[in-house]
């Protein structure tokens, strides 16, 4: 399996004397041929917004490396980099920060096609916003011209989506591309990244504490806990049959539909623990199985199955294995 973006042993550390570890040895792949959704899920300060500014090249990782066409970022050339800001795009949670509210939203639109020399003309730029605005479900009528302000929450982040389609990206990473639009919506959304994805072979890593999206729309999905990848492989394995206590906490704490199921509020509360870790696996405080190592020392991911890896001493005697080589092993089972 060939990759355009690859995280190899990534770890991200902020602070002086008293390091504060955001990323933990995170290896993954993204732009693979053929294309992929990939969710990273994870509760708040889980390292998830950490993870997305490294792949979009906005955050160096402290150790590790992160190469695009197997060429570390940090050291493109001119031409290379602009291929990369091209060939990886990002959809951010709140669209209102990336519009000015000062421009009409064509502005937004075709300043990147100026940009990276797309288009030559305002009537080429004005031809391919419409297509892309259609595309996701806009009226070119009813949103070119307008103000930010004057389009709903929805509105606008179809338009981010738009805008991110007019460069032909390879890749697109979503962070929390729902969480700020109307439920009513989310569906809607999130089904236009999944067709998108499926016909024009545009690689998505989608971004997440919901684990029901996640298990919607991406094809693996990667667990994080306080920088750590606790959990990662196919997502009907890790959503169906969990590996991981931390994982099962997890789904756990998701109350159910059906009035009639109580709901386990334990699961809910086991899910988070106040104050750092510093040593061993983040979760050992609140596992039920814990054992004496498990504070010791984090444990590397193990191989469960062909398509899922768990980092827990639970599966000690398994082979230990990267989340890029279970994401191979996935591709090619």
């Amino acid at each position: 399996m060939s990759a355009l973006l690859k995280m190899r042993n990534v770890q991200v550390s902020f602070g002086g004397r008293e390091k504060n570890v955001a990323l933990a040895d995170v290896s993954l792949d993204v732009g693979t041929d053929p294309s992929s959704i990939m969710a990273i899920v994870g509760e708040s300060g889980s390292g998830k917004t950490t993870l997305t500014r490294v792949l979009l090249g906005l955050q160096s990782p402290t150790s590790g490396t992160i190469s695009f066409e197997d060429l570390d970022v940090r050291s493109l050339g001119k031409s290379q980099r602009h291929r990369f800001r091209r060939d990886v795009q990002a959809i951010f949670q709140d669209p209102f920060d990336v519009l000015n509210p000062f421009y009409v939203v064509d502005h937004a639109l075709f300043q990147p096609l100026k940009l990276f020399g797309i288009c030559s003309s305002r009537r080429l730029c004005q031809e391919k916003a419409e297509s892309a605005l259609t595309q996701v479900g806009l009226r070119p009528q009813e949103t070119l011209g307008k103000y930010p302000h004057e389009l709903s929450g929805g509105q606008r982040q179809r338009l981010m989506i738009a805008r991110a389609l007019m460069l032909d990206p390879a890749i697109i990473v979503a962070d929390e591309p729902v969480s700020m639009v109307d439920a009513s919506l989310r569906a809607t959304i999130l089904d236009t990244l999944y067709q998108l994805s499926r016909d024009r072979g545009i690689s998505l890593v989608y971004v997440t504490h919901d684990l029901a999206t996640a298990y919607q729309v991406a094809d693996t999905v990667m667990v994080l806990n306080r920088g750590r990848v606790m959990e990662v492989g196919d997502v009907e394995s890790v959503i169906k049959r969990p590996s991981h206590p931390y994982t099962q906490a997890l789904l756990g704490a998701v109350p159910s539909p059906d009035p009639e199921v109580a709901w386990d509020i334990r699961s809910a509360e086991n899910v988070i623990e106040v104050g750092a870790r510093e040593n061993g696996c983040p979760f050992a405080g609140r596992c039920p199985a814990r054992m004496p190592r498990c504070e010791a020392s984090a444990p590397p991911i193990y191989q469960v199955s062909a398509s899922q890896g768990s980092a827990c001493y639970l599966f000690g005697d398994r082979v230990q294995i990267t989340a890029a080589q279970v994401q191979a092993a996935r591709m090619t089972t």
